[in-house]
């Protein structure tokens, strides 16, 4: 992409006062909720044809993302983007409020933390700026009291991470989830960070080429030479989220039969590890670390090794959601207790001051993690009615969330915080 000129960007304020934004958390809401999203997208559309605004433009992407339609998201986004880089996407009540400022990467919406999701109750002013060396770089940062880098670790936000590296580092501020740490939450490298210490079960992940993959489906070498395991092996196209072509495969004909329904031109590779229980139930949990502290999002019960949240079998089964009530009220004094020593390694290891993970109990009892990464989604949009358990539990996450903000602004120097002014 060819950077775009400084004078292309827009100078106004990074709000447009004529056009109060929607934002992730609310349209994210909507989605859940199964509301059609399509009269919202067209009065989106009638409003940006009548107006020069892009941060009508940023809303309109989004809703084309929720109804699948990501290429011309990504299009109605660079335009956007083209126009202006700075946004306000959250107004506080409080006259001196603690201003938030994130650094966003260009990218759907597994680029970046969804820390819209997590602050939506929060009176805390929430500015983003998009960075990228395919965007112009701003004179100088916005004023801001602390400082979230929310670029996550994909190939794509490579350039997107070093452009936050260069910013931050002329910054005063408290700097949250730093660009460095954040690299290393790719599948292969948190096998690296992580795959050794006490108290952790990690699959060896290897990126593996699409000839060389091929190669193996056709018994020309041993897929095990390269991947610390057997058959069978969980394969996924790198950059995948949310289960999207992950499969396992039990042998080579399995593997190519994978292959030929596969576009992808490199894949992660990691053994398969059976983790269900004795009842025949997989278990999964996804589990977000805040300033070092633990916290319960979801419990996952299935039939299948593939566990997503929330599907059917949780909703057509009282008895699970019943279980995930009661782990997520004991979970201080049971899971988390239970590896304790392997979550305070995984928030030294990282670096991190926010990390969630996708995990569930080796059957040798230890923790076993599926990934880390700063994108994964938490939120409070299941139906209450169906898991009443679930709004007590994401408070707790949300306030942990922004007392981790509140606490590092307060850490600004009294010379530069604009309270003192």
């Amino acid at each position: 992409m060819t950077p775009i000129e400084t004078d292309a960007v827009d100078q106004r304020p990074p709000h447009s006062p004529a056009y109060q934004p929607l934002g992730l958390a609310t349209l994210l809401r909507k989605a859940v909720a199964g509301e059609d999203l399509t009269p919202v997208g067209a009065h989106l559309l009638e409003y940006c044809q009548a107006h020069d605004d892009p941060q009508a433009l940023l809303d309109l992407a989004l809703v084309l993302e929720m109804k699948y339609e990501k290429d011309a998201a990504l299009d109605v986004q660079k335009l956007a983007l083209h126009t202006r880089t700075h946004y306000r996407l959250k107004e506080a009540v409080a006259p001196r409020p603690v201003r938030l400022l994130a650094l966003k990467a260009p990218g759907d919406l597994m680029a970046n933390t969804p820390f819209e999701c997590l602050l939506a109750g929060a009176d805390i002013q929430v500015e983003a700026l998009y960075v990228d060396p395919g965007l112009a770089p701003p004179a100088a940062l916005p004023e801001h009291d602390v400082l979230l880098v929310a670029a996550c670790a994909l190939d794509a936000n490579a350039g997107a991470l070093g452009r936050a590296a260069e910013l931050i580092a002329a910054s005063a501020r408290p700097v949250l989830n730093r660009p460095e740490h954040i690299a290393l939450t790719t599948r292969e490298a948190a096998y690296a960070l992580l795959g050794k210490l006490p108290g952790i079960a990690m699959a060896h992940t290897v990126r593996v080429g699409r000839e060389r993959l091929l190669a193996a489906a056709r018994g020309e070498w041993n897929l095990s030479q390269e991947v610390d395991g057997q058959y069978p092996f969980i394969v996924r196209p790198v950059g995948s989220h949310a289960g999207k072509g992950l499969a396992r495969v039990a042998d080579e004909a399995e593997l190519r039969q994978y292959l030929e329904g596969a576009e992808a031109d490199t894949f992660y590779v990691a053994p398969f590890i059976d983790y269900s229980g004795a009842d025949g139930l997989f278990r999964k949990y996804r589990i977000v670390l805040i300033d070092g502290v633990p916290y319960v999002c979801h419990m996952g019960i299935s039939r299948h090794w593939m566990v997503h949240y929330p599907y059917e079998e949780m909703i057509a089964h009282p008895e699970r959601r019943e279980e995930e009530a009661r782990f997520m009220a004991d979970f201080d004094t049971g899971f988390a207790a239970r590896h304790r020593d392997a979550l305070q390694g995984i928030a030294a290891q990282s670096g991190l001051d926010y990390i969630g993970f996708d995990c569930a109990e080796a059957p040798d009892g230890r923790l076993l993690v599926f990934e880390v990464a700063t994108a994964m989604v938490v939120h409070d949009m299941d139906d209450p009615a169906t898991f009443p358990h679930k709004p007590a539990q994401m408070r707790k996450v949300f306030e942990a969330f922004a007392g981790m903000l509140l606490r590092a602004a307060s850490r600004s120097s009294p010379e530069t915080n604009h309270r003192d002014h």
